[in-house]
């Protein structure tokens, strides 16, 4: 039966294994196995997939080992906190800074499933999945997406479409929902929640005031950190024509080359935070701000805050602040081989382009520490 979330939903669980089937043979489905089950004959994970008829069970048996592969061979390991302060069998509204297009999510969903929580649904931008093996693969990994490039007008439809989404997950199936503080990643390292992801959430709203929504959904702020963001050098094109002015527009498999050099480039280490369950500062916003967009903004404040000040530093953060600031002030926070590692790094992800780019690439590095600095806590 169609419903008004046919176009941005996941897959239902009845519809499963008949997509799984008309992409196991994809060459990319393959590759993805083989990778992910590199001792294994191809008839066996195939004939796993034909018996998988829940997205949970794809997630589980496929992509969770998926995800450890790539821990395995692109990164030193994943660290945690604060999970053990969500309740089990409860649905959150995870709100989170964005580093990585498939990483983010995936691995708040591995740390989720070994913690004993409720996986996420996850928002994916359209541009991302315009081929259709990895749309078929997105919705089996219950992503539901964002709709880009809409005029004003489809954009407020969509936006509401979306935000009644999210909220009918939360409220009636007991679904958690992940989804980035900001459209984009951030390229220059400064995380900051934007207003519009928050206006579009309170499109739901059927509280008279609309932080006593956002209570009821119970928000949760994360923040995730790289110690190498394996898409450093990638997003330096765009930096570059923004300090000068200019519009930048994406080479047309940009986003792909970025999905996958995201998933297969260095990382080593990397961890993700969990932070309070929002609650009583709703009262305090409600307090101080009498009107809606004022609060609003105060709330992306909190999440900032929550998010800024819990953020896991690695020596490259210190590294590179003090490089760009000519000063030894943390030096007690990395090694001498460190630095030498993060200075060759620099050279070979810049190349020729060294000197232009300099600045902006360690300014990535950089402001994480810079931010934190402003919480007093930069251990």
């Amino acid at each position: 039966m169609p419903t008004k979330f046919d176009s941005i939903r996941q897959f239902y669980d009845s519809e499963v294994n008949a997509a799984i089937q008309s992409i196991s043979n994809h060459p990319m489905m393959k590759a993805l196995m083989s990778f992910t089950f590199p001792d294994v004959e191809e008839s066996v994970w195939m004939e796993q997939l034909k018996r998988t008829h829940s997205i949970r069970d794809f997630q589980v048996n496929f992509i969770y080992q998926s995800i450890q592969r790539v821990l395995e061979r692109s990164s030193d390991g994943l660290s945690t906190s604060g999970f053990e302060k969500l309740e089990p069998n409860t649905s959150y509204l995870f709100i989170s800074n964005h580093r990585d297009i498939i990483l983010d999510t995936s691995l708040l969903n591995v740390s989720l499933y070994d913690h004993g929580q409720i996986m996420t649904a996850s928002a994916i931008g359209d541009n991302l999945v315009q081929k259709s093996f990895l749309l078929t693969l997105s919705r089996l990994n219950r992503n539901f997406l964002v709709r880009r490039g809409l005029s004003p007008r489809e954009l407020l439809q969509s936006s509401k479409l979306m935000s009644e989404f999210m909220y009918h997950l939360l409220s009636k199936e007991n679904r958690s929902v992940w989804i980035a503080q900001r459209e984009g990643r951030t390229k220059d390292g400064n995380d900051a929640t934007h207003q519009g992801v928050l206006k579009m959430l309170a499109m739901a709203s059927d509280e008279k005031n609309v932080m006593d929504f956002f209570r009821k959904i119970r928000v949760v702020p994360v923040s995730i950190s790289y110690e190498y963001d394996p898409t450093d050098a990638l997003k330096m094109p765009q930096l570059m024509a923004e300090a000068n002015d200019e519009v930048y527009i994406k080479e047309k498999n940009e986003d792909f080359i970025t999905l996958i050099s995201g998933i297969i480039g260095q990382k080593k280490r990397i961890h993700i935070h969990v932070g309070d369950v929002l609650d009583k500062e709703y009262d305090k916003i409600v307090a101080e701000n009498d009107n809606t967009n004022k609060q609003i903004q105060a709330l992306a404040q909190v999440i900032d805050d929550s998010i800024l000040s819990t953020y896991k530093l690695w020596p490259t953060n210190f590294i590179a602040y003090d490089l760009i600031n000519t000063t030894s002030k943390f030096s007690n926070q990395y090694t001498e081989k460190e630095k030498q590692l993060f200075e060759r790094r620099l050279e070979m992800r810049l190349g020729s382009e060294k000197e232009t780019l300099r600045e902006s690439f360690l300014a990535m590095y950089a402001n994480p520490v810079i931010n934190k600095l402003k919480y007093g806590n930069v251990d």
